[in-house]
Formats: structure tokens, C-alpha cells, sequence
């Protein structure tokens, strides 16, 4: 499968341009009764339809309103502008160092006040120790084929983003798949050091810990780690590039799918159990 940034671009734009004919085939138009009622030439429709063209905002507004369907506008011209951004590489983002790819999402984090978070297999950066951080980047400062002369600002910069944990507006519901609490990067006392901490982190006020016990019954399995930032943004991360997801209706996805696997989570002294047991198991 090619995940390259310029093939995800223009999948996306093919996306974009099936919707739009879809809005023009519901309405009984041709692409040339299209092209005349917007005074447009009949081949910026099929470029358009076909992924070839981006259409502008103004573009999405007038396809939308001649088609009849006023109220599409806002969340094609969402999908539209995510084209850009929704695939950043971190070979690219990493030119310079590994500290600036740990610095880049403080503005986000920032702004942002409902973090609703699901991990699948590692902990949620928010929560990692200056030694599980330390175990995990030195395998992809050589993935990325980055110097590793930056490793202790790396650490530094990707402990300063856990300071939005202590703004008490804002809140955190995170998910853990138990398979979290087992996944050792370093060793047993790295491991050790990171439960700890997530017990720690349960006592705020402003968290909601909930994690999936391995062998509890349940009808939804997330393949792949997934944040979503307030109801405007949701981020997933390949190994080689971020993703970011901004079209409301897919974000609404996400947040259903976040509450499908929060029902299978055990909260308060279950899901401290459930650390302490596997503390217990590594000591």
C-alpha cells in the first residue's frame, strides 16, 4: 500500500470529487447544466469530480447551493482544507532533530479542552516517564534516519507537553487496552516506574482512566491508536506520519467509536487492580 504524502493527498481529493457528484446526480444535473448554471466551463466539473482539481471554498458553496444541498457546504469545505494537512511525514518534520517533533503538537495541546484519548498498545505520551521515553526514541531516532544528538532535549521537550495535565480546565478521558500496561520498553524497572505514574495520574481530578481488561467480552476492537482534540480534530499516527482527520462528519465517527470502547473499560479501583496486578507480576 502506498502511504506516500502526495498519494494520501489525492485519494482524499477523490473523496472529495465522488461527494460532489453525488450531490449533482441526487439533483438531476449534468455536468454541462452544472457548468452553465455556475458559468463555470463543463471541464472544471469533470476535473473537479475526478480528484484532478481542488475546489476553493467559494467553489464548494456554489456547487452546493445549485445543487439544492446548502447544508453539505461547511462539511465538504472541512474535508477540502484537511487535504493539505491530514498527512505529515516525520522524515520531513524531523530534518532538523527529534526535538522539534516533540514540540510541534504544545499549540494544539494549548488550545484544546476535552482530550478524549484511546491507546491500543503503548502509553499515551501525556503519561510516560522520562524513562520510558528514554527507552522508546532511540529506535526511531535510526527509523527516521535522525542524528541522535538531540536525545536528551527529545525527553525534555516531550516531558514539557504534560503540563496541560495541570490546567484544571482542562479534561482528559482516556482509554487503555490492558496490552498497554504490559508493553515493556527498556526493562522491568522502566515498566515499574511507569505504572507508578499512571496510578499517580488517576488521582487528578481531571482525568477519567478507564482501561479494557484483556479477556473481557466485547463487540468493538480499535485497530489503531487514536486522539481526538475537543470536537474539531482527530490525530493517528502511522509509523511514518501523522494523520489528521477535520471533517466533522468522520470526526463524529471517531467520538462514537471512542465511546463504543470506553463501555468496555472498568474505571476507579478495577482499573487500579488491574496496574497493580501487573506491577506485581514485574517485581
Amino acid at each position: 500500500m502506498n502511504t506516500s504524502p502526495n498519494s494520501a493527498a489525492k485519494k482524499a481529493q477523490e473523496a472529495l470529487g465522488r461527494r460532489l457528484r453525488t450531490l449533482r446526480l441526487d439533483a438531476g444535473l449534468t455536468a454541462r447544466q452544472l457548468a452553465a448554471a455556475t458559468a463555470w466551463h463543463f471541464t472544471r466539473i469533470s476535473k473537479i469530480e475526478n480528484g484532478v482539481q481542488r475546489p476553493t471554498d467559494s467553489d464548494i458553496r456554489t456547487w452546493c447551493a445549485e445543487c439544492s444541498a446548502p447544508g453539505e457546504a461547511a462539511d465538504l469545505i472541512a474535508q477540502a482544507r484537511s487535504i493539505e494537512s491530514m498527512y505529515l511525514e516525520f522524515r520531513h518534520r524531523t530534518r532538523t532533530g527529534l526535538k522539534q517533533l516533540m514540540r510541534s503538537p504544545v499549540p494544539l495541546y494549548e488550545r484544546t479542552t476535552q482530550f478524549r484519548i484511546y491507546e491500543h498498545n503503548v502509553m499515551p505520551g501525556l503519561f510516560q516517564t522520562a524513562g520510558y521515553i528514554r527507552a522508546m526514541l532511540p529506535f526511531w531516532f535510526n527509523f527516521l534516519g535522525v542524528a541522535r544528538d538531540d536525545l536528551d532535549q527529545s525527553v525534555a521537550a516531550r516531558l514539557d507537553r504534560q503540563s496541560a495535565l495541570y490546567d484544571g480546565a482542562k479534561t482528559f478521558s482516556v482509554v487503555l487496552e490492558e496490552a498497554c500496561l504490559r508493553t515493556t520498553l527498556g526493562d522491568a524497572e522502566v515498566l515499574r516506574g511507569q505504572l507508578d505514574r499512571l496510578l499517580s495520574i488517576m488521582s487528578l481530578p481531571n482525568v477519567a482512566l478507564g482501561i479494557v481488561p484483556a479477556m473481557t467480552p466485547r463487540d468493538v476492537i480499535g485497530s489503531a491508536g487514536f486522539w481526538i482534540f475537543d470536537d474539531t480534530l482527530v490525530k493517528l499516527e502511522t509509523p511514518t506520519a501523522s494523520i489528521e482527520v477535520s471533517q466533522p462528519q468522520e470526526i463524529d465517527l471517531y467520538v462514537r467509536m471512542f465511546d463504543h470502547l470506553r463501555g468496555s473499560a472498568v474505571y476507579g479501583h478495577d482499573a487500579r487492580r488491574l496496574i497493580l496486578n501487573v506491577i506485581d507480576e514485574v517485581s
